[in-house]
């Protein structure tokens, strides 16, 4: 049994804290200041965490790489296996004549690209991200806005920073109740907390899109609809997540968004309709309603499995007969407090999982389609190499993030910052921004966190409700960031190797939407805005 430790570094935390922060440094810098490739920037990080692992905490060897096999088989499944199906059912359409259908169809709405961001970045990808999550809906988003006309690193970077605002509510509230379990506290409360953070980012969102678009111009001409959009999806984000269902949040505020973006666009459109590059567009026929129904077929075709895969019966089912738990072979971790460190039970839900319920879309999508089963194939394929890098990315941080996690690397970091005292209501949302930004999961954050914040804002005299729901909610921001999804992004549009180019021009967005948001929660600690902790 290896136990972790918390101060192994000559016995100082904060010593232990700067070592145990070198390898999530390294991936930073090499990304952002090197330039390296994500694959070689992540499979060195790992490396050295795994080093570090042995040396420093003194994590056998064996458990080490363990921990590191553990990540990576996580990486696979459920991650990948998410990214890969998604991919597929992508390329499936793009293989018939209905693609271009469908780029005809959404373009036929408007003939506005800043539009068609909010559309479907904003709107139609808070509706995936609610069924979905794990990249998936950044996949799905930019690939649509690619085949709407927008510039594959414009769609790469509009998907990413709109997939924050639904994050926290994401997978059918998934990374609350992941919160709840790992604190105690209420479901409903942490619910009510997120509801009163997040959406003053939301309502920012749609804005920042038009910008990223069209620049100072996009706003200009098309903040009215902006500014609608991300009033209905912040009204209704906090509506839905304090006083109706936890777990439709997201599907009710995305559906709601779209019914207010397309009852506006009826009485209202931009004085030019333009492309990014400032040229005007030329008008779309609005196809068939036949032909419109066939080109829309596998996203309908994707909610209604997600939307049946959820129904209690069903899911129920799914889990008695699809959901297997074990014990990960060579790791026999507790934590300083002698207790098991949860992360290595593997669960292993396989007909439930995201990226099955994705695979029997696509399954579905091919008989519609009539797309022979050679050619099927093919194109799983075709989808396999174009990914083969961002596989090695992916599974090299999801390493990374166990190996600190089960070493206690993770939890001498956390440990280390909430010994700040009454400051550490400013660490807080930073600590679940890195969380986010490591794991790519706001789901895992939550999991790796929620207990430290909980028992730092005890020890500070933080509400811990107001604590616990500041890493959710911060964390979101670091998503845009993470490792795993800018490898998502830059495959979903054909831009593999671009992660480090996306993660320069996110960095800012994603520092100053946490900068807001820290203020945001700073101020719910004090008594100007501490009558919105339930």
């Amino acid at each position: 049994m290896f136990s972790q430790e918390l101060d192994p570094v000559f016995g100082s935390l904060a010593l232990s804290a700067l070592v145990a922060a070198v390898p999530i440094v390294l991936l930073f810098v090499l990304l952002g200041v090197f330039k390296v490739k994500a694959p070689v920037a992540a499979i060195s990080a790992l490396v050295l965490s795994i080093i570090l692992a042995i040396v420093g905490w003194r994590m056998p060897p064996v458990q080490a790489i363990s921990a590191a096999a553990a990540g990576i088989f996580y990486g696979l499944f459920p991650i990948l296996w998410i990214l890969i199906n998604a991919l597929w059912v992508y390329k499936l359409t793009v293989a018939t004549p209905w693609s271009e259908t469908f780029g005809r169809t959404i373009r036929s709405i408007s003939n506005d690209l800043r539009i068609l961001s909010i559309l479907i970045a904003f709107c139609f990808g808070a509706l995936l991200e609610s069924l979905a999550g794990f990249g998936a809906p950044v996949a799905i988003s930019a690939a649509m806005l690619l085949a709407a006309g927008m510039k594959p690193f414009k769609a790469a970077m509009v998907s990413l920073l709109a997939n924050t605002a639904p994050v926290a509510f994401g997978a059918l509230g998934a990374p609350i109740f992941a919160l709840a379990g790992v604190t105690g506290l209420s479901v409903q409360d942490l619910a009510s907390m997120a509801g009163r953070q997040t959406p003053f980012i939301a309502v920012l969102v749609p804005l920042l899109l038009v910008f990223l678009v069209d620049g100072r111009r996009g706003v200009r001409e098309t903040w009215p609809v902006a500014v609608v959009a991300g009033l209905v999806f912040a009204i209704v984000q906090f509506l839905t997540s304090n006083f109706f269902a936890i777990e439709l949040t997201d599907v009710v505020a995305g559906i709601a968004t779209i019914v207010a973006v397309l009852v506006m666009l009826k009485f209202w459109h931009p004085h030019h309709e333009v492309e990014v590059s400032g040229a005007d567009q030329v008008p779309v026929v609005r196809p068939t309603a036949r032909k419109i129904v066939m080109s829309v077929a596998p996203y309908v075709i994707i909610i209604t499995i997600f939307s049946i895969a959820q129904i209690p019966v069903v899911k129920a089912w799914l889990d008695a007969v699809g959901t297997v738990t074990f014990r990960w072979p060579g790791l026999d971790v507790v934590n300083a407090a002698g207790d098991p460190v949860a992360s290595q039970d593997i669960h292993f839900d396989h007909f439930r999982a995201t990226g099955t319920l994705l695979f029997f879309s696509g399954v579905i999508t091919t008989v519609l389609y009539r797309i022979r089963v050679r050619q099927t194939l093919d194109i799983y394929g075709a989808t396999l190499k174009q990914l083969r890098w961002t596989i090695v990315t992916v599974t090299a941080v999801l390493g990374l993030s166990f190996v600190m996690n089960l070493s206690g690397q993770t939890s001498t970091l956390g440990v280390a910052l909430a010994s700040a005292g009454g400051f550490f209501v400013v660490l807080s949302p930073i600590i679940g921004w890195i969380g986010v930004a490591i794991t790519g999961s706001d789901t895992a954050s939550n999991s790796l966190f929620g207990s430290l914040q909980v028992t730092a804002a005890a020890a500070t005299g933080l509400p811990p409700v107001l604590m616990a729901a500041a890493n959710s909610s911060a964390g979101v921001l670091g998503k845009m960031l993470s490792l795993q999804n800018l490898a998502v992004a830059a495959a979903a549009v054909g831009l593999e190797g671009s992660e480090s180019q996306l993660f320069r021009k996110l960095l800012p967005w994603s520092l100053g939407l946490l900068g807001l948001i820290t203020i945001l929660i700073v101020l719910q600690s004090t008594t100007v805005l501490g009558w919105l902790v339930p």
